[in-house]
């Protein structure tokens, strides 16, 4: 070791290249002692972990030191009733913020003595979108009819570069000499951006062949893929799906403390009016901290968040109590491929049932959250209403 960190010093060896020098385990351990002794800051706990560098240094990550923990706690059970999610749930929770998983348990004793949360998902796709030069605004009116007319076409050089991945749909968006093609596909039980990239950049040059427009990056931003965005809010990117429970007078006054009234009126004035003030995309309380808790958790890309923030809450009056639910256009998981193959992240999606092989597995996993982000949404909100939530603050999350 001390030979490679002389060599690392000099510059004979480059630290990206240690696992072709030696073992994963080694390489990973030079590299963390190199980096203490360059910056005097001890690694003792970050190197402390139980991931398998072999795999994850092929797949997961680049320059690997060692690993950051974070807690993982659970609430539940949640009762949902999904067109594939049906049963109780413990969801696993990966935060270092005191009351979030409290918040969310609540929320979850609400929903489940309700009923459960009805769940559904209504479309399912993933997005990318290359760019094209064109040569004229006339170039780009002949390229986008070619385009719109070739689908099959498209969908044969798309598919054959993946066994899972089906093309669904492409839509043309132009900006001056600038075309954009918004390829739609179903990625199966994968989260599917990588899938989409190579699939997407195969149809692109067949585009490229056929019209003479020139492409200039595989992806043009109109996907939109981890940035806030109306495109993603109106034709959805992943998952769109909802989630909703009847909250009767009884519940609302025995499990949140609230009453219907006082929950209305917070969400109102908070969710939808202090929302569209902000000029927000998102008009919920906090769906993006339920989300990010269950991505970290489950190996999900944490960047998606941001979409799935994209959150809106609804709730009605009706009699004898109210009707909360949530819809995601946008909500980016999977339980195949990136992080969801770590030991860790994959035991975690066994515990909410969706690591079996099921094809319906992330459907399932997408009801299953959405149902969470409702609990949490529930839960939040009727603390606002009461005026527990600088207290509870106070008693769980004291730094």
């Amino acid at each position: 070791m001390d030979t490679s960190i002389e060599q690392l010093r000099k510059g004979t060896i480059k630290l990206h290249s240690l696992e072709s020098e030696m073992a994963a385990s080694d390489a990973v351990r030079t590299r963390r002692r190199f980096i203490e002794e360059e910056t005097g800051a001890p690694l003792e706990y970050t190197g402390r972990y139980t991931i398998p560098e072999e795999y994850t240094v092929k797949h997961n990550i680049e320059n690997m030191i060692g690993c950051i923990q974070i807690p993982v706690g659970v609430a539940g059970p949640l009762a949902v009733k999904g067109e594939y999610a049906r049963g109780a749930f413990y969801i696993p929770l990966a935060t270092t913020e005191g009351a979030l998983a409290a918040s969310v348990n609540r929320g979850c004793s609400a929903v489940s003595k309700a009923g459960g949360a009805e769940a559904r998902v209504f479309s399912d796709g993933m997005s990318r979108a290359p760019v094209f030069a064109a040569d004229s605004i006339s170039h780009a009116a002949d390229a986008a009819s070619w385009i719109e007319n070739n689908l099959p076409l498209l969908k044969e050089a798309a598919e054959a570069t993946t066994s899972h991945g089906k093309l669904k749909s492409v839509s043309v968006y132009t900006a001056g000499c600038s075309v954009y093609v918004r390829m739609v596909f179903d990625t199966g039980l994968s989260m599917g951006m990588n899938m989409a990239t190579i699939a997407a950049e195969a149809a692109a040059h067949v585009i490229s062949e056929n019209t003479g427009l020139r492409l200039v990056a595989a992806s043009g931003n109109l996907c939109c893929d981890k940035k806030p965005a109306a495109v993603n809010l109106i034709e959805g990117r992943g998952k769109t799906v909802s989630a909703g429970v009847f909250l009767t007078d009884e519940i609302l006054k025995s499990v949140l403390k609230t009453d219907a009234e006082s929950l209305f009126e917070v969400h109102v004035r908070k969710n939808l009016e202090g929302s569209a003030r902000a000029g927000a995309f998102g008009f919920n309380a906090h769906a993006a901290n339920i989300l990010a808790a269950v991505f970290i958790a489950t190996g999900q890309d944490p960047a998606h968040v941001v979409e799935g923030s994209s959150c809106m809450t609804t709730m009605e009056r009706r009699n004898g109590g109210l009707y909360a639910a949530v819809t995601l256009p946008s909500l980016q998981i999977g339980v195949l491929g990136g992080g969801t193959a770590l030991p860790c992240q994959r035991e975690c999606i066994a515990l909410l049932g969706c690591a079996d092989g099921n094809e319906n597995n992330a459907k399932k996993f997408a009801e299953i959250t959405a149902s969470a982000v409702l609990a949490g949404e529930i839960s939040l909100l009727a603390a606002l209403a009461a005026g527990k939530l600088g207290s509870s603050h106070k008693k769980l999350a004291r730094g």
